[in-house]
């Protein structure tokens, strides 16, 4: 079975995210939960012309059924056959595997991520070193973890911990490892903020940014108010430039189902075409209002011409 089909548009991690750091804007990197929601993201950043991540991880493959291969061919399939020409990137989120990391790099994804961030410090830069080390041999990107972020729903991690990124190892974290991007803990969660709102430490941000060249990343973006995010990502010479989404879009397609759970892979082919396509425009319309009204990357794809 051929998995990679030819895109010119699909681009790295790096590539994507300097461009965001260096024009001030964030890239939506939306998880579909389903392969069947990734047309909806690729056809709303194709609407709101803008530069777009996708994204699954090591944890949805186990909870939804998901198959990294169909996932990728998914994801080339409405590339091509929608004439989607945004810059586009196929992203392996929250991974601790090196053998599920090695499979997603051979079925075509662009970019990885090794989250290592629950060991200590040197273990971190050891274990992602090495998937550097590997993933750079094939062209493919790296991004990495440093401090604990929370977790509310324990989908991307199983952690529920946080610990802030101290500026001084996120400086050493990238020198020695090499990584293409970071992910920082600065205040925010993954999953539902039931009790109280996220505050990001914009005074942290900017001293990991002072001490870093590489793009950082914000994890937990779901919930955390526009506000926030606008002056995180609008730091002088580069704020946080990738913002990963997906509870926002887990809750739309539950709520369009009348569901209180969520959906597998199994249990979307078994739709009805009607009802899929329902909760495909509605995905849609919540990538559209991102890009536009939080991640202020509506027409950011005219800065890759």
């Amino acid at each position: 079975m051929e998995i990679k089909l030819k895109a010119n548009n699909v681009s790295s991690l790096t590539k994507v995210l300097s461009v965001a750091m260096q024009n001030q804007f964030a890239v939506g990197s939306f998880t579909p939960r389903a392969s069947r929601m990734i047309a909806p993201i690729l056809r709303a950043a194709q609407e709101k012309n803008s530069a777009v991540i996708v994204q699954t991880s090591e944890r949805e493959q186990e909870r939804y059924g998901i198959n990294l291969a169909e996932f990728s061919q998914e994801f080339y399939r409405v590339i091509q056959e929608e004439n989607i020409t945004i810059p586009a990137v196929l992203h392996l989120d929250h991974t601790k595997d090196f053998n599920v990391i090695a499979e997603a790099i051979e079925v075509g994804f662009t970019s990885v991520m090794i989250d290592a961030s629950e060991q200590p410090f040197e273990k971190n830069m050891e274990i992602t070193n090495s998937v550097v080390e590997y993933a750079h041999s094939k062209g493919v990107t790296v991004e990495a973890e440093l401090g604990k972020i929370g977790t509310t729903d324990f989908i991307e991690t199983d952690v529920d911990e946080e610990l802030f990124t101290e500026p001084e190892e996120a400086k050493q974290f990238v020198e020695e490892t090499g990584v293409d991007a970071l992910a920082v803990s600065v205040g925010t969660s993954h999953g539902v903020y039931s009790v109280k709102e996220p505050k990001i430490d914009i005074e942290r941000l900017k001293e990991i940014r002072a001490l870093t060249s590489v793009p950082l990343v914000l994890h937990g973006g779901s919930g955390t108010p526009l506000e926030q995010i606008k002056k995180a990502i609008q730091i002088p010479n580069g704020g946080i430039s990738k913002v990963n989404i997906a509870t926002d879009l887990e809750h739309m397609m539950i709520k369009t189902l009348n569901r209180e759970d969520y959906v597998t892979e199994k249990e979307w082919a078994e739709l009805p075409t009607e009802t899929l396509t329902l909760v495909q425009k509605a995905v849609q319309n919540v990538v559209e209002d991102k890009i536009e009204n939080f991640l202020i990357s509506k027409n950011s794809a005219a800065y890759f011409v």
